[in-house]
């Protein structure tokens, strides 16, 4: 158990390194967090205010999702943090990790009217019918009634745009959750420029897009070959997120 909880810690902190270089980083805030538990409570999330450049596997905070305590404690999390992890992971135990960030494409995406991935192309039909859409947007998210409208808007979605906010997805690993934040990005960045040049976009029927949705289950085992050469680059440079 505690060598399977320490590999969590160390592609969660590298998960948080690799998103510094990408530079979709906000000044220190956003958060990722991992499931610890086998019902899903009990998760790994990074800490108030540390920047992901700087994210240690040894950093990252246990909490649990049942403990009203939590926010009481000198290193409670930030408090939408545990707004918005805690409660997915309270009501949808599924999603063993979840990734949320600000990322330049997604978050201009999530301000427009009418905020959908159209399927345009294979990255962006990837997320057909496995996104769910929040538009209820009323500030940050720190209050319980915000957090449980997210977990319900992502319901039995493995990624939600969250409407003039950002960006969550999930999966079972580090590793495909990262792949996923990193295809919605690489999506909506076609999306948008698609949109920039003021021409027709030429949208895939559903039936293509479903087609093109589910040809993606195949190419599976891409995140982790991804993921372990993202490592791979981060060890050549600092090897101190798995300390």
């Amino acid at each position: 158990m505690h060598d399977t909880v320490q590999a969590l810690r160390e592609d969660l902190a590298a998960a948080f390194r690799i998103t510094a270089g990408f530079g979709w980083t906000e000044s220190v805030g956003n958060h990722f967090s991992a499931a610890v538990s086998e019902d899903g409570m009990v998760f790994l999330m990074n800490p108030r205010w540390t920047h992901f450049g700087e994210i240690r596997a040894s950093d990252l905070l246990l909490l649990d999702a049942r403990d009203p305590e939590v926010m009481a404690r000198p290193n409670a999390p930030d408090p939408s943090a545990w707004t918005v992890h805690g409660t997915i992971h309270r009501r949808v135990p599924a999603a063993r990790v979840l990734l949320h960030a600000h990322t330049p494409y997604a978050t201009a995406l999530a301000t427009l009217k009418d905020p959908r991935m159209l399927p345009l192309d294979n990255n962006t039909a990837r997320f057909y019918g496995d996104l769910g859409i929040d538009t209820g947007f009323g500030g940050i998210a720190d209050d319980a009634a915000e957090g449980a409208r997210l977990a319900d808007a992502l319901g039995r979605n493995s990624c939600l745009l969250m409407g003039n906010h950002g960006i969550t997805v999930s999966a079972d690993t580090v590793a495909e959750a990262f792949e996923k934040l990193y295809f919605f990005e690489r999506a909506a960045q076609t999306l948008m420029l698609a949109y920039a040049s003021g021409q027709p976009l030429n949208v895939l029927s559903p039936e293509v897009a479903e087609n093109t949705a589910r040809g993606w289950d195949a190419y599976r085992g891409m995140a982790f070959e991804h993921f372990d050469y993202l490592k791979r680059q981060l060890d050549r440079s600092d090897s101190t997120w798995r300390a």
